[in-house]
């Protein structure tokens, strides 16, 4: 409708205006900020040249595209164009009422389109009022009333003032998964970022309605599902539901349709590429042939091609992946050849008002004069999304200034990275109460923040950490940390520890799928003791100052780190002092390895070991440096009460491993949407005790096996295990019911 009146009042004019003519003069009337010359530059008005109702449409067209004018008239007669104009008002302040926090005004003032000092027009008045509505409604604030007028001022001048009611915000009552989803309400709910409102949510933002978050969700459950083989998974629609007195119903309605398995897998060269250079890329396709589709393993893949497309110097490669269904199986070509020889002329970044330019730059793999390459653009990109300090991450490449030049513009959406969490849980085995403070995009330089502290019935951990996660730009993350630790023992076994560290480490890729964390730490310790402690813990008391090296090397064959389904990880660590009161060595090894059987079915095996020794002959290896089987290695019997005592108390051993066995069962009970089942057989065995021999008669296999299950509750989840100890010693202490319940705030 705006178009047609203003087309008509364009052909009105028009009327008044006879066949083309020279404009040898021109008159402009009804201006009074604008001056004439500036008018005859924003209409492209030559002298001199010929005129005709096209050519003035077009100087019509300019003029009210500059905003700065309610009404133009053209006349032109006797090689006179008269030009009559009416001036919009100019704005001269911008007011927001009924919001104090700065943040929310400095959202508002960037989204709005009319500015201070600019001129007035109604429809971009229109547009800022629901641009404002929409903005707070994307945050949560679905009942915001925006109210809105006009001040006016003299010398055709305006204020603007909004008044803006927030309302309560729009908290989620409860979570819904409708359709052919498959897999229960439980497993779809630790895939997405909302939550439900519970009363003791005080502190979490994903109670609230946001739809940039409900956009994640939807992306997250379509990456579930299509790393699991539904190719053609749809999450149809997302219904949002206001429930009178209690809030909103968030829906989520799938379809999951047929799971998939690969059946050919090829790769097609174009005559610049030889076929020898893609061998190992061949048979990582061969290998994937009839089992289920999967993103994760294309995508490894097609990391594999940019790689090789970097280390042979092939600057112009493409790929192209074609995906093709018949019946249950899906048939995957990727097309390799070259493209057109541009290269990039200019980078520029956009929408970074935090973040500094050189943080986003830093994870850039093209830079200026580099070969234009749309696969290293685009793992650029997905660097950029993986840092999760923007909400959104988008590209568009140009023209540049000769054909042959590219440039490539980022433009980035930024979002909050601050978040703080208070846990608390309890079980068969104590209360623990946790809190945690993050930044992940400190003072926008990419720093990230983490804050700790952890307590127990007897234990108190606290730790601070630093890390930069492209140091010096090369693309490994480098970590300092400070920790504390207190155990306080005293009452019941006569000792206390206290253990303060400073850390520094690093984390990166060395080759394929072969991972290095190297770590060197600084130590305070003291170790008290009391009457009720025995003589050989009273042995050990005193302060010590250690420094150790660490390092692990890991192998991750693993399809994805979350929600695993196959493939394996072997890691080895190992802790070497350089200076110690009391030295000794620590080694390591853990494997696991996953299946995926029939229905759905992931059964998982997991091997755990460590084994510490002192390097010196005149001391053994400290009480807090013993080791233990974590609790979550071996059910069926209490948190570290197996393997050697003295006094009554656990002291763990010189020696510690044990074996998994867990199949789980994700379909099993489908009624019950809220609760995941598994079953599981474990064995385990702590031993040796080098400062008394004596004390190391219960050197033997621990076994239990039974069923395990976490129910998403109203207050948390709930995880319990029923076991049944298949073998143990006098000394170890059972446990046939294992629970804990844990929730955050």
């Amino acid at each position: 409708m705006k178009k047609f009146i203003f087309y008509f009042i364009i052909v009105f004019t028009l009327t008044t205006i006879s066949n083309a003519e020279i404009v040898k003069k021109i008159n402009v009337t009804g201006n009074d900020r604008i001056a004439d010359e500036t008018i005859i530059v924003f209409g492209a008005i030559i002298k001199n040249e010929n005129y005709d109702a096209k050519k003035l449409n077009d100087v019509l067209k300019n003029l009210y595209q500059t905003d700065f004018f309610s009404d133009v008239k053209l006349n032109l007669k006797n090689n006179v164009l008269n030009i009559i104009v009416s001036e919009n008002p100019i704005i001269q302040n911008i007011v927001f009422n009924g919001i104090k926090a700065k943040k929310f005004k400095d959202v508002i003032y960037e989204i709005i389109v009319l500015k201070e000092k600019t001129s007035f027009t109604t429809s971009k008045f229109n547009q800022d009022i629901n641009n404002i509505k929409n903005a707070f409604r994307n945050s949560g604030y679905y009942f915001v009333e925006v109210e809105a007028y006009k001040k006016v001022l003299a010398n055709n001048s305006m204020d603007l003032i909004y008044e803006i009611d927030l309302g309560e915000k729009a908290k989620i009552a409860k979570i819904e998964f409708i359709g052919d989803k498959i897999y229960k309400d439980s497993k779809l709910g630790n895939i997405i970022l909302s939550e439900e409102t519970r009363p003791w949510k005080f502190i979490s933002r994903r109670k609230f309605l946001d739809e940039r978050r409900i956009s994640s969700d939807q992306r997250l459950l379509e990456v579930f599902y299509k790393n699991n083989g539904y190719y053609d998974v749809k999450i149809n629609t997302t219904n949002v539901n206001y429930l009178e007195n209690e809030g909103f119903v968030l829906t989520f309605n799938i379809s999951a349709g047929t799971r998939y398995k690969f059946s050919d897998l090829s790769i097609n060269l174009s005559d610049d590429y030889t076929k020898d250079d893609f061998l190992e890329i061949e048979k990582k396709l061969s290998k994937l042939k009839n089992k289920y589709y999967s993103l994760n393993k294309i995508k490894k893949i097609l990391d594999k091609i940019n790689k090789l497309s970097e280390i042979k110097d092939y600057q112009f490669l493409t790929s192209e992946l074609v995906e093709t269904t018949d019946g249950d199986k899906i048939s995957i070509d990727i097309n390799i050849g070259q493209s057109e020889k541009y290269f990039v002329e200019r980078v520029n970044i956009v929408g970074n008002s935090i973040t500094n330019d050189n943080v986003i730059r830093g994870e850039l793999l093209v830079d200026e004069g580099d070969a234009y390459n749309s696969l290293i653009l685009n793992r650029s990109l997905n660097n950029l999304r993986s840092r999760n300090i923007f909400a959104s991450v988008k590209e568009t490449t140009k023209q540049g200034s000769t054909p042959d030049l590219k440039v490539i513009e980022i433009e980035i959406e930024e979002k909050a990275t601050g978040e703080i969490a208070i846990g608390a849980g309890v079980g068969t085995s104590g209360g623990t109460l946790g809190f945690n403070l993050s930044e992940n995009n400190f003072m926008g330089k990419g720093i990230v923040l983490d804050t700790d502290l952890n307590i127990t019935t007897n234990k108190i951990t606290g730790r601070f950490s630093i890390q930069n996660p492209n140091y010096n730009y090369s693309g490994n993350a480098v970590t300092t940390s400070i920790e504390s630790t207190s155990v306080d023992r005293s009452a019941e076994f006569g000792y206390q520890t206290d253990k303060t560290g400073i850390f520094l480490s690093t984390f990166f890729e060395q080759y394929e799928d072969i991972y290095l964390s190297p770590e060197i730490s600084v130590n305070y310790e003291s170790l008290q003791t009391d009457d009720k402690a025995s003589s050989a813990m009273k042995k050990q008391a005193g302060t010590f100052f250690d420094s150790y090296l660490s390092y692990s090397i890991v192998r991750d064959k693993r399809d994805q780190k979350f929600n695993t389904t196959e493939g394996n990880r072997l890691m080895f660590t190992q802790t070497v002092p350089v200076y110690s009161s009391s030295p000794n060595i620590v080694n390591g090894l853990d494997y696991s390895t996953y299946y995926s059987l029939k229905d759905s079915i992931i059964a998982s095996i997991k091997f755990y070991s460590r084994a510490i020794n002192s390097l010196s002959a005149s001391d053994d290896v400290r009480l807090s440096k013993r080791l233990h089987i974590p609790e979550r290695r071996l059910r069926g019997f209490e948190r570290g009460k197996i393997g050697p005592t003295d006094s009554g108390d656990y002291i763990g051993g010189n020696y510690a491993s044990a074996l998994s066995f867990n199949t789980a069962f994700p379909k099993l009970f489908s009624g019950l949407q809220n609760a995941d089942f598994s079953l599981f057989l474990d064995a385990g065995n702590v031993w040796g005790v080098d400062y008394d021999k004596k004390l190391d008669g219960a050197n033997k296999i621990r076994s239990a096996f039974g069923l395990s299950a976490t129910w998403h509750t109203v207050m948390g989840p709930l995880s319990f295990s029923l076991s049944q100890d298949l073998s143990k010693t006098s000394t170890d202490v059972p446990e046939s019911f294992r629970f804990n319940l844990g929730t955050t705030f």
